[in-house]
C-alpha cells in the first residue's frame, strides 16, 4: 500500500520522534518540530505515537491514496480537502482508495502533521525514519518528498473514524508568543542592564527560521561584560572556546539577534549561550511564522520542571480522551 505524491508542497518531510543517542557524534535527535502534534495525529489514526508521519511546512502536499486509510492532520491550521470536500483538523477521517488529499492556504501556525494509519514505512536509518536532510538520513533517500514519490504504508491499526482532540488540548500561542527560558552558564557574560532588556524587549521571528534554529530580531543589542578573550576563542565578544549545545540553547552572535537551536541543530561550537528554552516550549517554536512577535520569559528550574509535568499531563489527557 502506498501514498503517491502528486505535489510535494513547499517542504514536506517524513518525521517521527527522532533518533536519540547520536548527538555526541554530531547527529542530532531530529524528528518532528512539534512533537505533541505528531503524537496526537498518530493517536487519532491508531498508530504508535512515534510512528512516522509527514511534516508539511507552510504549504501542504497533494497526495493520492492507492488503498483505504485513516488520516488525521494536526498542528498548523491549514484547510484540508478530500476530493474537494473540507475535513476537520485534529480529527480522524476515512480516505478511500483513489481519493486525493489536498490543502488550502495556511491560516495559522507553521507545520502541519499528516498521520496515516500504518505510518509512513520508509526504511529506518539509525533507528528512525526522520528526515535529516543535511546528513542525507531517513525519509525518502534522506530528502524532502518530491513529485512522483510513492510512500509505503505500514500495517494499519485500530483507529476510529471521527475521533477528535478537544480544542482545549491543542496548544495555541498568545500574542506575543511567550517562550520560557532558563538562564544558562554564560548568562554572566552580559551586563545586568542587558539581562533586563533581553526579557523586557519584544522580539520577532526572523525569516531565517528552520529545523536547525530560529533567529529573532528587533530587540536591543546585548552589552557584554569586558574581559580578555581566552586562548582558543574568536575575537567576537560572543565567542567562547568551543562548547556543547543543548537543544533549545540560545546563542546571540555579536549580541544582536538571538538564535534558538532546534531539532536538527549542531551539537557544539564557539558561540556563548545565555540560556535554554525549556522543553515544554520547543513545540511552540516549531509553529511560529516569520515576523510573529515573541517575548522571552525568565523561569527557574522548578518552573521548567512544572511545565514539563503539565505537558506530560496534557498528553495523558489526550490519550485518555481517545480510548
Amino acid at each position: 500500500m502506498t501514498v503517491n505524491v502528486i505535489k510535494p508542497g513547499l517542504l514536506t518531510t517524513v518525521q517521527d520522534l527522532g533518533r536519540p543517542g547520536y548527538f555526541h557524534l554530531g547527529i542530532p535527535l531530529g524528528g518532528a518540530m512539534d512533537r505533541l502534534a505528531l503524537r496526537a495525529g498518530n493517536m487519532l489514526v491508531g498508530n504508535d505515537e512515534g510512528a512516522a508521519a509527514l511534516e508539511a511546512v507552510f504549504m501542504g502536499p497533494e497526495l493520492a491514496f492507492e488503498a483505504d486509510a485513516l488520516v488525521a492532520v494536526t498542528g498548523a491550521d491549514m484547510p484540508i480537502f478530500l476530493d474537494g470536500e473540507e475535513q476537520e483538523g485534529w480529527t480522524s477521517f476515512q480516505v478511500k482508495a483513489g481519493q486525493v488529499l489536498t490543502f488550502g492556504f495556511l491560516k495559522s501556525g507553521a507545520r502541519a502533521y499528516i498521520a496515516v494509519s500504518g505510518g509512513i514505512d520508509t526504511p529506518p536509518a539509525l533507528g528512525s525514519r526522520s528526515t535529516y536532510a543535511i546528513g542525507a538520513l531517513g525519509g525518502v533517500d534522506g530528502r524532502a518528498i518530491a513529485e512522483g514519490d510513492r510512500l509505503p504504508l505500514g500495517q494499519q491499526g485500530a483507529g476510529k473514524v471521527s475521533a477528535t482532540v478537544a480544542t482545549h488540548l491543542r496548544r495555541s500561542r498568545g500574542s506575543p508568543a511567550e517562550l520560557r527560558i532558563l538562564p544558562g552558564l554564560y548568562w554572566h557574560r552580559i551586563t545586568a542592564e542587558a539581562q533586563k532588556n533581553f526579557f523586557e524587549d519584544e522580539w520577532a521571528v526572523a525569516p531565517e527560521a528552520d529545523r536547525m534554529g530560529y533567529r529573532f530580531r528587533n530587540g536591543r543589542p546585548l552589552e557584554f561584560v569586558d574581559r580578555k578573550q581566552p586562548f582558543g576563542a574568536g575575537s567576537d565578544p560572543s565567542n567562547i572556546v568551543d562548547g556543547c549545545y543543548p537543544y533549545g540553547s540560545v546563542q546571540v552572535p555579536s549580541g544582536t539577534e538571538p538564535i534558538v537551536l532546534h531539532r536538527d541543530a549542531v551539537s557544539g561550537g564557539g558561540y556563548f549561550m545565555i540560556g535554554t528554552v525549556i522543553s515544554a516550549d520547543m513545540d511552540l517554536i516549531g509553529q511560529l511564522q516569520p515576523h510573529v512577535p515573541v517575548k522571552f520569559v525568565e523561569v527557574d528550574m522548578d518552573s521548567a520542571l512544572n511545565a514539563r509535568r503539565e505537558r506530560a499531563a496534557k498528553l495523558n489527557e489526550i490519550r485518555a480522551s481517545l480510548q
